[in-house]
């Protein structure tokens, strides 16, 4: 049996433009070791466990960014779902030696993720735990087509959070992102914003006043919620600049989320959201050294709920 449900979050890297330093900056904030890889690649290890790894851009024009990838058991079929969905396919699936097979794609909305068809690797050998992998959710204008295309490829079933239950930490987290970054570059100002917004949303009972729009992604074959919930899609509104492509953020579990940020800003790095509480705990966006952006979750403290 396969370490990973078909279409669930098996993977994620990140790529840039100096491999060591972001050697550095994710080893000292996440407490990562790291071993080489083939070519300018690095494993990231969390308790000696594979959680992530590091890329050295083989071309200035590709983005600093990490990047998520899902599980599939036939890279082909899932390939041809992708066009068929509407979806483009970046990279056709190719061999990754022994450990597996990869595909690039890009959803209808533009947003890139990956597929992984697992050889000797599977994936994650540890997450849902401090230094590793725990959420991820893509940020899109094609609300409407973008559900459609990861119904249709991956089988996810939607629960979408109502306009009742409003969350007051999403409005503080949102507002409070989007001041922090006013002034600042329109890419980081829309990450944190949307970010924000959208994720206090994951794990919300509702959407907040401001109409906040989230949708919660569960496997096929599942029961549909929270508690199978393995991803999400929130939506980018027109409070944010034309030009912010849509995007996948992934989220690391961390033991303390203030600690956590102002460590990143000491390794220099930055806060594109300030920590703020969510139904599931205390998150923030933050931005490593070179400019790449993810999220860190410290979940709640057994027994109590954040409110």
């Amino acid at each position: 049996m396969a370490a990973f449900a078909q279409s669930a979050p098996c993977w994620v890297d990140v790529q840039l433009p100096d491999l060591e330093a972001g050697k550095r900056f994710y080893g000292e904030l996440f407490g990562w070791t790291f071993r080489a890889g083939d070519g300018p690649y690095a494993d990231a290890l969390s308790d000696g466990k594979l959680v992530a790894a590091l890329a050295a851009k083989q071309d200035g024009r590709m983005p600093t960014a990490w990047g998520v990838y899902f599980a599939t058991d036939d890279i082909a079929a899932s390939v041809a779902r992708i066009r068929e969905a509407g979806g483009q396919v970046i990279t056709d699936p190719v061999r990754a030696g022994r450990a597996g097979v990869l595909a690039q794609a890009a959803d209808p909305g533009g947003a890139v993720f990956g597929l992984w068809q697992a050889g000797d690797r599977e994936g994650f050998q540890k997450q849902n735990e401090p230094g590793s992998f725990c959420w991820t959710e893509v940020y899109t204008r094609e609300k409407d087509r973008v559900d459609a295309f990861y119904e249709e490829v991956f089988g996810f079933q939607g629960t979408d959070l109502g306009a009742s239950g409003a969350s007051g930490a999403s409005e503080a987290g949102a507002s409070e992102a989007g001041a922090s970054e006013a002034g600042a570059s329109e890419a980081g100002a829309a990450e944190a914003g949307a970010t924000a917004a959208g994720a206090a949303e994951s794990g919300a009972e509702g959407a907040d006043e401001s109409g906040v729009d989230f949708r919660m992604w569960s496997p096929a074959g599942t029961e549909p919620g929270p508690d199978t919930a393995i991803g999400g899609r929130s939506v980018i509104t027109d409070a944010f600049p034309a030009e912010m492509p849509s995007y996948f953020l992934s989220y690391f579990a961390v033991e303390d989320c203030n600690t956590t940020a102002g460590h990143a800003v000491r390794l220099g790095g930055r806060i594109s959201a300030p920590p703020f509480d969510i139904p599931y705990g205390r998150m923030a966006v933050l931005q490593d050294d070179q400019g790449a952006v993810f999220a860190v979750l410290q979940p709640p403290v057994s027994g109590k709920t954040t409110e």
